[in-house]
């Protein structure tokens, strides 16, 4: 059924801008958290894609020039969106700011469009905005800047819905709806992603065993009831279950090899000193103090920013008590799984929770206890639609509500300015900023000493383009040795050596991916004779070295798909024709059976 104008719909729109103010102020809010990494996240892709490189697995000038696969291990689709209107001719910080905006919105509606579903336009309204405005929410935009949590912020409720539709009235549509929202949660942030699975999966169990609760008949316990149970369950948990793992396949070309491949990276700078989880957990009175900032997380109760649940949505949640014992039904369920949800994953930002975090390995995927109020903001805005629940055609009532939710968090609707790095944003600006944050600077798992500066980063402070990777201070006098071309993840390079063995080492961290082949000329093209052996350098730096024949020969060194990258790969394009193959079949079919019968 069609529905007509929904002035709920329009209000979500309309209550999303004031959100988006900060936005909108000239400048970008470069003291953010990740302000910064957003940024040069953006430069590093659109170099690679101006390289020709439409997915740039590898990074080239990540760790002060020596590289990084850096989307091959984190989400990437925020910075594509942030590539496309720098494409469309915005500078790379404004390109952040509308994806930030952009952000807002789609979950507003996201949230909103789940909830009606369930509780009604107004009700829906009300969720909306407590999604909307959830100081944590806030706090991702202007304090942490996290743009891949912001972004994930607008596929968590499509997916919930997704499932939910798949359960009720299971159809193509629902079941590719799930797929695609489940997608792009995990190209968006894998972190998300890994914490929202599990809740997913119970959520899908309780709606598809309240769905065979449903269909089985009201009469006394037979023989056969608990096998005609088990088949209800099945019918509903199959469709929904169907599109997620149509998710999974979707998104394998990132996660795939993510999952694989993560063993190959250093992580033991993110593990210890200021990452140590129980250096963060939340102080009950944090929950409910009004102290903002733009700090950063700090050990201790004197944190200079805010982790509030928000007085407006926690009231609110205390309200929706009084309103769940009038519900009936699936909705009266789902209330006490989302409230349930929104104690656990309070409990586990709590100092209390440090068995669990100790134990089991699900926990810490958040990597800060703090970070577990991703999910509560998502179940209280649930449980605040339930006050309004069954209050029907009240536009007045809703807009108060709505009102108060602004209200409550409109303090904090603030960003703090800031000056860009030095060098602005360029190549010399980046290298700065990764002195500035060496705890940041990403490695390979044969890199010995994390690299404080190289000779790239002085030729790039020096406005020096680079033209290549070889390490001429390890050639020898008597060896000749020329790069004829150079890209972002590829080198060819010429050489003349009677040495052999020969070694060629790159400044370049090893990695799985890294190739070499060697190559002839003839009449001015090269032509591939054979591979060559590409190994880890036996030193601190963990480089690319190429064991090279004596002779006058060619050389190409090029960042190339593993074989796991090219299953995940085709993986993904499997799905997607199989997506399209049944919407084509389901299209086809319905004209058909519009085609009236020869007379």
């Amino acid at each position: 059924m069609r529905r007509g104008f929904d002035l709920y719909l329009l209000l979500t729109i309309l209550f999303s801008i004031p959100l988006m103010g900060p936005l909108f102020m000239p400048g970008y809010f470069w003291n953010a958290h990740d302000a910064r990494h957003n940024v040069f996240f953006i430069l590093e892709l659109d170099r690679s894609i101006k390289d020709g490189i439409l997915y740039p697995r590898w990074s080239p000038d990540f760790a002060f020039g020596y590289g990084y696969p850096f989307f091959n291990i984190y989400g990437p689709f925020p910075s594509y969106l942030g590539e496309i209107f720098h494409l469309l001719g915005f500078d790379i910080p404004t390109s952040v700011k509308i994806v930030f905006g952009l952000s807002i919105l789609a979950s507003g509606l996201a949230m909103f469009l789940f909830l009606r579903r369930m509780v009604g336009s107004g009700a829906a309204f009300l969720g909306a905005m407590v999604y909307l405005y959830a100081p944590y929410h806030i706090f991702d935009l202007y304090v942490r800047a996290a743009l891949a949590e912001a972004v994930s912020l607008a596929f968590i409720p499509l997916v919930f819905w997704g499932v939910y539709e798949s359960v009720e009235r299971p159809r193509w549509n629902a079941l590719a709806g799930t797929a695609f929202a489940y997608a792009l949660l995990m190209v968006t942030s894998n972190l998300v992603a890994l914490v929202v699975t599990p809740i997913l999966a119970v959520y899908l169990l309780l709606l598809a065993g309240l769905r065979a609760y449903e269909e089985l008949p009201r009469e006394r316990f037979s023989p056969l009831y608990g096998l005609m149970a088990f088949g209800e369950f099945l019918h509903a948990a199959l469709p929904p279950s169907f599109g997620l793992l149509l998710g999974l396949a979707l998104s394998a070309f990132f996660w795939l090899p993510a999952f694989v491949e993560f063993r190959y990276v250093r992580t033991d700078q993110w593990m210890g000193g200021y990452y140590r989880y129980w250096d963060h957990f939340v102080y009950f009175f944090q929950l409910f103090s009004p102290r903002w900032g733009f700090g950063i997380s700090e050990a201790g109760p004197d944190d200079k920013l805010g982790f509030q649940l928000g007085i407006v949505p926690f009231g609110l949640t205390i309200l929706s008590l009084a309103a769940i014992p009038r519900l009936k039904g699936k909705i009266k369920a789902q209330a006490f799984f989302f409230l349930t949800i929104t104690v656990l994953t309070v409990f586990l930002t709590l100092q209390a929770s440090m068995p669990l975090w100790e134990k089991v390995a699900f926990v810490r995927f958040a990597q800060f206890p703090w970070r577990w109020l991703i999910i509560p903001i998502f179940s209280m805005a649930f449980l605040s639609s339930l006050v309004l629940a069954e209050v029907r055609d009240r536009p007045v009532l809703a807009l108060l509500f709505g009102l108060l939710v602004l209200a409550g968090s409109y303090p904090y609707i603030k960003a703090e300015p800031g000056k860009p790095p030095e060098g602005g944003v360029s190549l010399a600006g980046l290298m700065r900023f990764q002195r500035t944050s060496n705890e940041m600077t990403g490695c390979t798992a044969w890199v010995k000493e994390i690299p404080s500066w190289s000779p790239f980063a002085d030729l790039h402070i020096a406005g020096i383009e680079v033209k290549t990777r070889i390490d001429y201070t390890s050639i020898p006098t008597d060896t000749q040795i020329s790069t004829l071309e150079w890209h972002t993840a590829s080198e060819l390079f010429g050489y003349l050596t009677e040495r052999e063995p020969f070694t060629v080492t790159l400044n370049l961290f090893y990695y799985p991916g890294w190739t070499a082949y060697l190559l002839e000329k003839e009449d001015d093209k090269y032509r591939v004779v054979g591979k060559l052996p590409v190994m880890p350098e036996d030193g601190p730096l963990g480089r690319v070295t190429v064991s090279v024949p004596k002779g006058l020969h060619y050389v190409l060194v090029r960042f190339e798909d593993t074989p796991v990258r090219k299953l995940a790969c085709a993986i993904t394009w499997a799905s997607l024709a199989l997506i399209l193959g049944v919407w084509i079949g389901i299209r086809g079919a319905q004209r058909l059976c519009c085609v009236s019968p020869p007379t």
